[in-house]
This record gives C-alpha cells, structure tokens and sequence, in this order.
C-alpha cells in the first residue's frame, strides 16, 4: 500500500522527519536523489548542533546518546583579519549546548535509523502535482510516478520541486560564493594547518573576502574561500573548476595577493578540486504563504538562508520536530490542519534566522571585518 507521506530529500530535515514518523508509527516514504547512501554520505563541512533545535530532533528520535558519542565539545573558533592578527578566540570547552559534528557523520546517524526500505535512491524529483481525485503525485525524471500520497513534504533543499505548489517566490542570490575543498590528514602541509586551526576552526576575513577552515572528524581540514562573485560564475568557469591548480593560482593572484602567507597556504597547500557553492536566501516576504492541501515545505526548500548565523540545519531540523508533532497531534485525517499549525510557527523563526543571517553577513564581508562582526557581537568594545 502507499505509504500516506512522501519525503522528498535525505537530507538532516527530511531523514530527521522520516524518523520522528518512525517513532510515531506512521508511515512514509523518502525519495533522494543521490545514487546511494554511501554517496550520499561523503561531503561537507561541520556542523554545530543547538540544544534546543537539533539536538532536540534527535532526541525526540531517539538518537541523542549517538550523537553525543560523535559530536566534539572541545572546540576553539579563532578570527582574524586579512592582515593575520587575531581578534578573538572563543573556547567551546565543556559546551554541551552547540557541540559540532560533521556533516557527513550527521546524515549517516539519520540514515542508520529509518530502515533501508524507507529510503527510494537516485530518484530525481522533476515536478509533485494534485491529482484528480485529490490525492498527490510525484513524478520523476525518468518519467516514472509515484502517486496516492495524502501529504508531499519538501525537504529537497533550495531548488525545491515542490515549492511552486505553494509560492512562486525562488532564492535570491545573495552577491556570495564558497569555494570549498580540503587539506588531507597525509598533505604534508597537515601539521602547518594543526598550528594554525588547531582543532576548531579558523576564519580570516578582511576587503570583502573569506579564508576559513575547520577540522573535521578524520583529522583533514575543510577549507572555504569566501568572495564577492556573479551570480553565474561557476558555469561561465566551469573549466577553471577542473582544473584546480589553475584555480588555486587564480584566487593567490587575483584575489590574495596581498593576504599573508599564513592564510594564503590554506589555498596554496589544499588539494583536490573546488566545490562552488553560491549562497542563496528566500526573500522574507514570501514566507507567508496560505497553507495548501497535500503539500508543505521543511529545510532550505522552505527558507534557505546564507550560513551566517550557523543555525540553517538546527532550523530545519526543528521543522523536523514541529511537523511531526502536529501530525501526531491531529492524525492523518486532518493533515492540512496540521500543516497549517506548523507552517504558522515556522514562518516567523524561519524570517528571523534570514533576516539575521543577512546581516552577520554584511558584517563578515565588509571591508573592515571583522570589526564590525565581533562589536555587533559585543566581543570587542566598539569604542
């Protein structure tokens, strides 16, 4: 029989939703566009969970004592300028309320708890309707449908395919770029990051520009180079993107000429290729949307936001929490009364976080960062 939800999305909100379902006995089904779970499992940075949000999903999903035994509570974030003196170091020693955890071992924690059957892999969502009898379809790139569905949950990130069924609004891009890569546990430049990021994490800013880097899990670095590029600059360079030598020789030349050596090696060592991650954000207004039958949104697919205030994942998580909970509450047979609950909660939080968000980033990318950041922060005094 077909399960009366469909998740569309494994990632932290979607997996975290599948498992809360799981916990209340109802049933589901998750379709993911990624070839497997081992794939899928592979990327990213780290993540900081909050007591209240995060953790609170995992808790609600059984999964808090998991996480507890992977996360890192020891960390320490150091910011500098762009000239290399340090502003601030902030100990996370002892912090049990945002401890971090890599991406990667987050949604492999998730993917542990919903069975494998749950999970439907390389789907590739192009489009999710309502049906003639009411009830809702999704249909996929290679043509094939799944329908009969009472609710289509959209947890498929910032280019949701199922966002237009309920606002015509898209994510505007924001004037930003990450550039991300890695420096491995045997890159001989290893014990130079050590020094330098210790194990937290690093972010250098300055003249609108960004070098970070943050330890991970296996002891290899995750480095992010942060600029002010067009909208379209990944697919007008996308031979510079495979050709990662010439990349890295670009950003020293073009954009760090000036930086010290210290931060400039964090590209200059680095390996692999670059990711391009334009950062995008839904305009604030169209979070106001009547609630539609049959569909709702979680996660970035219904408020992706820049990654300035690092609560973007708690968010969708506690989306996570907040849907299940209304489902629970008012059953499958009044589903749209309970996505009009959630949405009515989630709207103002999910404005909030952009709207703070935005700002923290203007501050980070302004020409005297991180001045400004860390006063708005009342890390240093502003007089």
């Amino acid at each position: 029989m077909t399960p009366p939800i469909a998740i569309l999305g494994a990632g932290p909100s979607g997996l975290a939703l599948g498992q809360l379902l799981e916990v209340a006995n109802i049933t589901y089904i998750i379709f993911e566009r990624d070839e497997s779970a081992t794939w899928a499992i592979g990327q990213g940075g780290t993540l900081d969970l909050h007591a209240g949000s995060g953790q609170l999903a995992l808790k609600e999903a059984g999964l808090l004592d998991q996480f507890k035994s992977l996360a890192r509570y020891e960390q320490t974030t150091t910011i500098a300028d762009a000239k290399g003196m340090v502003h601030a170091r902030f100990s996370g020693s002892g912090d049990n309320d945002r401890p971090e955890i890599d991406r990667r071992d987050l949604r492999a924690l998730l993917l542990s708890s919903v069975p494998a059957n749950n999970v439907r892999w390389g789907q590739r969502v192009q489009h999710v309707q309502r049906d003639t009898n009411g009830s809702m379809s999704v249909h996929f790139s290679d043509r094939s449908i799944e329908s009969g569905f009472r609710l289509v949950v959209g947890a498929d990130g910032a280019w949701s395919k199922a966002r237009s069924l309920v606002t015509p609004a898209k994510p505007q891009y924001s004037g930003l770029h990450y550039l991300t890569t890695s420096i491995k546990a045997e890159n001989p430049f290893h014990s130079s990051a050590v020094s330098l990021v210790g194990q937290g994490n690093y972010m250098a800013v300055g003249d609108g520009k960004q070098i970070s880097a943050q330890k991970l899990g296996d002891g290899s670095y995750y480095i992010a180079v942060g600029l002010r590029l067009p909208e379209r600059w990944s697919s007008e360079n996308a031979a510079l993107l495979e050709d990662p030598s010439a990349l890295r020789q670009s950003l020293l030349r073009d954009h760090f000429a000036d930086w010290p050596q210290v931060h400039t090696d964090l590209i200059k060592h680095s390996e692999g290729h670059f990711r391009a991650w334009p950062l995008y954000a839904m305009p604030t207004e169209s979070l106001s949307w009547q609630t539609v039958p049959g569909i709702t949104l979680i996660g970035d697919a219904a408020h992706v936001t820049t990654p300035f205030e690092g609560e973007g994942v708690n968010c969708a998580m506690y989306d996570s929490v907040q849907l299940a909970q209304q489902i629970v509450k008012h059953g499958l047979d009044d589903l749209d009364l309970a996505v009009s609950e959630y949405e009515k909660s989630m709207f103002p939080r999910a404005i909030d976080l952009i709207r703070r968000s935005a700002e923290n980033g203007k501050l980070l990318f302004a020409p005297d960062a991180p001045r400004g950041f860390l006063e708005a922060f009342g890390a240093i005094d502003s007089t």
